[in-house]
């Protein structure tokens, strides 16, 4: 009985931040079929760790950790891999301000910059568009929020360059 309790409580976890579990694959995984798999890996590194999980933080702290943690070493094992981009979802050219582009091009944009990121990089850049705290993400990731803010600096920087010529 306890262990379809816990079945119940951990879908409805995972159901409740399955958007952010998607804005991790999207930012880590670069074609449908890849991010539908790390979402698949995650869940079920979310499952095998669930036991384990005792409420020392808030479980939305947990699960990025779970997931951030699978999809960093998942690219760890592909780094020798080449990475191909499907020609559809290339992002075309366009000002930052230019009234014909939509917003979701400009978003485009924003995540093929993204990409453009290393593994700690990218896991900065999401929790912050999620308003994550300095304190929630230092939670996270491990890293002293003096670094964070150091580092998010230095990736605003890195991404205002690589959207410039966009």
């Amino acid at each position: 009985m306890l262990k379809l309790e816990a079945e119940k409580e951990f879908i409805k976890h995972i159901s409740q931040h399955e958007l952010m579990l998607y804005k991790v694959c999207r930012v880590y995984a670069y074609n449908d079929a890849d991010r539908q798999d790390l979402f698949q890996e995650i869940v079920i590194q979310l499952w095998k760790a669930y036991p384990k999980f005792n409420g020392d933080s808030k479980i939305s702290t947990w699960l990025y950790r779970v997931a951030l943690n699978t999809a960093i070493s998942g690219l760890r094992k592909k780094k020798n891999l080449i990475r191909s981009y499907e020609p559809a979802s290339m992002p075309e050219p366009a000002g930052e301000h230019d009234p014909q582009y939509s917003e979701e091009e400009r978003l485009q944009q924003l995540y093929y910059a993204i990409e453009q990121l290393n593994a700690v990089e990218k896991a900065i850049v999401m929790l912050y568009m999620e308003d994550r705290s300095y304190e929630e993400m230092e939670d996270i990731l491990g890293l002293s929020q003096g670094n964070l803010r150091v580092k998010m600096n230095r990736i605003k920087e890195k991404l205002r360059q690589l959207t410039k010529n966009y």
